[in-house]
């Protein structure tokens, strides 16, 4: 069946046997390709059903679907044309792993990042009623991105300025009894059937102009059903946002599923249709371990064992992980915090040994930044864990609550550079160029995993805030010392000396910088290394003097061009006067799209081949960046 459908507008002509069949033909062609792609699966094997009744009942792509984050988005794009190429889900040049507009006139919103779903929605429902049209616009919210604050700023807007707009709530996470769910979904069809809403509005009408008893007796009736829906949900919370709320429905039962959103459909206003799920719905391991299975990597899918799991060195994640714990036996100053990513920062075992020490604040990472600065005004040490791509969205508050304050607040910055397959907007490119600028600010970017522990020592013993960088994926297999040594603030450290040419690499980038000047030394050249170690402050007697020396610098980061470390060079050498030639090598000013990590360092000049390549070509005097392979470089 789902080879042969062409649009989602034929699903109106299927009956629920037929719904239910393709269910399960989605449901395989899902885990079939994420086991050989690796992507978000437990989310979007969840909302399979839900999927096919929203584009039963909508007229997609004239009615809007915004997904919120998009993990729960395969099942969307295989009923909109998409079934062809999503074998190429997530690879160099495939199809997104998230809703792209440029990729589907259905999908109607960019997304990557979570809690911006109803926003955009409402934005689009404004819009709609400029033109005057009457198109439907939804939201589907998943409960996790309720816990960031923008989703109640725009059911707060929402609410208020009560425009026809339906959220799904999509919650896979509560557990609901079948006799109370049974019951509420039989409330919530009758109680939204267009007959019985309009009843109810022709009495509430007449008895609001009932002499003297009636407003009382409407107080009454109203009093007595918001007793009875809130008895057994969280409806009030919503109408209190001035929302109309429906539910709980089981989001896997498509003959009441569906019969629930046509009526929701007819309604006036803004409407919360709060429906249960089940993450990895159909598949045993994702549904025993839906946090595995929410961003999976290549997977047998007959047993569900993760491919290539087992051996190799730690990752920089897992080193980061265990030596804040190791640190927090010692100093009982350091505190944890993350935004709803325990596993994926590597601070398991931490919220474990030090629970009272631990603090993961949801989706909410503003909050979370100026959390941390609370607790340092009372001479804790807070650690904030966020991904670089995430930090992003906290960025007024490290600069008003943190930096003009002085805070000792530490800022792990995890999945630094190129990230992979997530693509745009997950790369963590930026956090150089947002950084570097704020005053009172320490930025390191170590190039190894010894190198890090010594850094996040560092940053415990500064008095001030400070922010360092790590990749995603494994480190270098590197023995790590039984004691670690702090950094001196400020201060580089040169790797190779070389007279042709100097490469300033920040970062892990240093290992292909070395890698890089090995190649060329069998060509002849003598290209030396230095590690900055500190894109703030830099270390200005180290580099000066090997720009002085040689007269030729290479700049390399994981980072945009743009603001970066090489601009920071190229700043400081202007200040001071040196005339030396510069190369900054980086990425460009364009969204890096997704690919494999090795991929994209050498579509970007970042590997040693590049590296080498943009030295070669600069130190005979050809300008032309290495990265113009790469188109919008």
């Amino acid at each position: 069946m789902l080879k042969k459908l062409r649009t989602p507008d034929e699903l109106k002509s299927f009956s629920v046997k037929q719904l239910e069949v393709l269910a399960g033909e989605i449901r395989e062609k899902i885990i079939d390709t994420v086991s050989r792609t690796g992507g978000h699966l437990a989310s979007s094997l969840g909302v399979v059903e839900l999927t096919i009744a929203l584009h039963r009942v909508l007229n997609t792509p004239a009615d809007k679907i915004v997904w919120d984050v998009g993990h729960q988005a395969y099942a969307h794009k295989l009923l909109t044309g998409r079934l062809e190429q999503f074998d190429t889900l997530r690879q160099l040049g495939g199809i997104s792993g998230f809703p792209k507009r440029d990729e589907s006139p259905y999908d109607a919103f960019d997304v990557g990042h979570s809690s911006t779903s109803i926003s955009a929605a409402l934005g689009m429902a404004a819009a709609r009623d400029c033109h005057g049209s009457q198109e439907k616009v939804v939201a589907v919210i998943g409960d996790g991105s309720l816990t960031g604050g923008m989703a109640f700023e725009a059911l707060n807007q929402a609410g208020d300025q009560q425009k026809n707009l339906i959220v799904v709530l999509n919650d896979n996470e509560m557990s609901i009894s079948p006799n109370v769910g049974a019951l509420s979904s039989l409330i919530n069809r009758k109680m939204t059937s267009e007959l019985v809403v309009r009843i109810k509005k022709e009495a509430e009408n007449f008895l609001s102009h009932v002499p003297r008893i009636g407003k009382d007796l409407l107080k009454v009736a109203r009093k007595a059903e918001d007793s009875l829906k809130g008895f057994f949900t969280p409806g009030m919370l919503f109408e209190a946002f001035g929302f109309d709320y429906v539910g709980p429905l089981n989001g896997h039962r498509l003959e009441t599923l569906i019969p629930a959103l046509e009526n929701v459909a007819n309604l006036e206003g803004p409407v919360l249709v709060h429906v249960v799920t089940r993450k990895g719905k159909g598949f045993e391991p994702a549904e025993r371990n839906p946090s595995l299975f929410h961003g999976v990597g290549p997977f047998d899918k007959a047993t569900g064992e993760v491919r290539g799991g087992k051996g190799g060195p730690a990752s920089f994640t897992g080193v980061f992980g265990k030596t804040l714990t190791a640190m927090a036996e010692k100093d009982e100053r350091i505190v944890a915090i993350t935004a709803a990513m325990l596993e994926g920062t590597g601070l398991k075992e931490f919220s474990q040994r030090f629970p009272q020490r631990f603090f993961d604040v949801g989706i909410a990472e503003q909050h979370a930044v100026t959390f941390a600065a609370g607790l340092a005004c009372q001479g804790m040490r807070p650690v904030v864990a966020l991904y670089s791509t995430f930090l992003q969205r906290a960025y007024d508050n490290v600069v008003h609550d943190v930096a003009l304050q002085r805070l000792p607040v530490t800022f792990a910055i995890d999945r630094a550079g190129l990230v992979g397959a997530d693509g745009p907007t997950h790369h963590g490119v930026f956090d150089f160029s947002f950084l570097r600028h704020i005053p009172n600010m320490v930025v390191m970017a170590p190039r190894d995993e010894i190198e890090l522990q010594r850094a996040m020592l560092t940053a415990t013993l500064h008095d001030g805030p400070v922010a360092y960088r790590y990749p995603r994926g494994q480190a270098f297999g590197l023995p790590l010392p039984d004691a670690i040594e702090p950094f001196a603030v400020g201060r580089g450290e040169k790797l190779r000396d070389g007279n042709d040419a100097v490469i300033f690499a920040l970062g892990t980038v240093c290992r292909e910088a070395l890698l890089a000047a090995d190649m060329l030394a069998g060509e002849g050249l003598s290209v030396g290394v230095v590690d900055p170690r500190f894109l703030k402050p830099l270390d200005k007697e180290l580099l000066i003097a090997e720009a002085r020396r040689t007269g030729v610098v290479v700049t390399v980061e994981e980072n945009v061009r743009q603001g970066g470390f090489g601009s920071a060079v190229l700043e400081m050498l202007g200040d001071e006067g040196i005339a030396a030639r510069v190369l900054r090598i980086g990425l460009p000013d364009r969204f890096v799209e997704q690919g494999t990590q090795p991929q994209l360092h050498a579509r970007y000049g970042l590997d040693a081949e590049g590296i080498a390549a943009g030295v070669r070509n600069f130190i005979h005097g050809q300008t032309t960046n290495p990265q113009s392979r790469a188109s919008g470089a």
